[in-house]
């Protein structure tokens, strides 16, 4: 046996499980269900959670106080920034405005997301799952707030090993209460996009607001304040389909969080290992802390190798690299590595790694193309649009003088925020006569149509073929909707019936 295949056989024998350190906060196996296991993760500091300290504060910063954040769109439209207004079938995001019918944008929105999460899987596994993840956001905010009322890791298992006291419960009723209002408060700020921001907390505060309000506030505070606080990293194992479907999607060039084992095996104390050097033998830098499992939100042990419950936030890394800098060892026992610089190096080839191959240069080239479409057809829709149904029954009417009338109705949209006069003008037939039912001429002679500000106006028009010539079953006819001030036009097609075999 060679000297590298007897260093991976030490490796995988040395990297078998550990006994399971103290408080019970291992997770050996993923059964399809287990009763959740009381985990105390130890707080530490270091570049990654920094990182995460930095996520949380800005995206929930976002999310709770964009909702109050101005944006002038000028009279006759809704001053927050983004809102969904459901009454009136319009979502505001700052400078757009999509209509009900352009719901199209948010089918490619999701694609982007989606396509956008394989292409972070790519590049760096579960980074989403790490760092962005609500679950994950949410979730490091209650151990925070945990920390502060019961203490760090050892404090807060000595605490829960003894009798409870006065200061127990005081301890967990101020972090229950603290919950409870982040949960509230979460609840609370996704209702204000569905409505004007300061009015609503006026009116939630005085009584006066809808009750669905009130009854989303409610679901939602239970929500949160279920899964960041009680069921924590359940929802990674159990409830997420994520970490199954990344499982599938990964390959050997992604980063992930990784244990080095070649470098790591066999572990062993620092006396020990001491010992074992001073006598020539090889060494891992592994001393067998378990620093990084106490400081896991979910409680696995890295060194197994790749897991469902590692949600690749680097936690480890930061506690592994203390612990390196106490002894004095290189840093990086613990890392964002890959698969195949693992085998790379134990042959004895420079690590690589490549984050342009033809997988991560597919996914950003979707993005890129669907991304690119959305833009450009948001920056070239027009202001105005018309859609056109024709009537069923009857299909067509033949009048006294032997000519053919088809019946429409005609929806008009006004995107603006200011009143406009339309034109409607039917193309196809050779002669045509335009009828407005309802709707007479103006003292000049002209049939226009008034729409007011971003409004949608319905018509009805009678379509006359008065020519001599026979006209066809169906006749394809273009509609057109002109501005008469700015000439902008609007179009769509539909068709004129006539008799069969005419």
């Amino acid at each position: 046996m060679t000297q590298l295949e007897e260093l991976v056989r030490q490796s995988e024998v040395k990297a078998a499980p550990p006994p399971a350190p103290p408080g019970g906060d291992d997770i050996d196996e993923i059964p399809l269900y287990a009763a959740r296991r009381k985990i105390y993760p130890q707080s530490v500091q270091g570049t990654f959670r920094r990182i995460k300290w930095i996520v949380l504060l800005v995206t929930l910063g976002i999310y709770y106080i964009l909702p109050f954040v101005r944006w002038d769109r000028g009279p006759n439209a809704p001053s927050q920034a983004v809102l969904i207004d459901f009454p009136n079938r319009r979502f505001y995001f700052f400078f757009i405005e999509l209509w009900p019918q352009e719901v199209y944008y948010l089918t490619g929105l999701l694609i982007l997301a989606a396509i956008g999460l394989f292409l972070m899987n790519a590049l760096a596994g579960r980074v989403w799952c790490g760092y962005l993840c609500p679950q994950t956001v949410w979730t490091d905010l209650y151990m925070a707030i945990e920390r502060f009322t019961e203490g760090d890791r050892r404090e807060h298992m000595k605490r829960e090993s003894q009798p409870w006291t006065v200061e127990t419960y005081a301890r967990k009723g101020a972090k229950h209460f603290l919950w409870l209002m982040v949960a509230w408060w979460t609840g609370g700020a996704w209702v204000l996009y569905f409505a004007d921001a300061p009015t609503l907390v006026k009116d939630l505060a005085t009584g006066n607001a809808p009750f669905v309000a009130y009854a989303w506030i409610g679901i939602l505070t239970v929500t949160t304040y279920t899964l960041a606080g009680h069921m924590r990293e359940q929802v990674c194992l159990y409830m997420c389909p994520w970490p199954r479907i990344q499982a599938a999607l990964t390959d050997e060039y992604a980063l992930n969080v990784t244990y080095r084992y070649d470098r790591g095996e066999p572990r062993m104390s620092a006396k020990k290992a001491e010992q074992l050097k001073a006598q020539g033998e090889r060494v891992g830098d592994c001393v067998d802390c378990l620093q990084c499992v106490h400081v896991c939100p979910t409680g696995i042990d890295i060194r197994q190798g790749s897991q469902l419950g590692c949600i690749q936030c680097g936690l480890c890394i930061d506690a592994c690299n203390t612990i390196m800098a106490k002894l004095g060892r290189p840093r990086n026992l613990i890392a964002y590595d890959t698969d195949l610089n693992i085998k790379e190096r134990l042959e004895g080839r420079p690590s690589t790694y490549k984050p342009i191959r033809w997988r991560t240069a597919l996914y950003a080239a979707i993005i890129a193309v669907a991304g690119g479409i959305m833009i450009y057809t948001l920056a070239t829709r027009g202001s105005e649009g018309i859609s056109v149904i024709h009537d069923r029954n009857p299909m067509f009417v033949r009048l006294s003088d032997g000519s053919l009338r088809n019946g429409y109705t005609i929806r008009i949209v006004n995107k603006q925020l200011k009143s406009r006069d339309f034109v409607i003008a039917v193309d196809g037939l050779p002669s045509t006569l335009i009828d407005f039912v309802g709707l007479p001429p103006r003292a000049d002679g002209r049939q226009l149509v008034a729409v007011g500000p971003d409004q949608t106006k319905e018509v009805r028009i009678l379509v006359t073929d008065y020519s001599n010539t026979p006209p066809a079953a169906s006749t394809s006819v273009l509609f057109s909707l002109i501005d008469v001030n700015s000439g902008e036009v609007a179009q769509v097609r539909d068709h004129f019936f006539g008799p069969e075999g005419k």
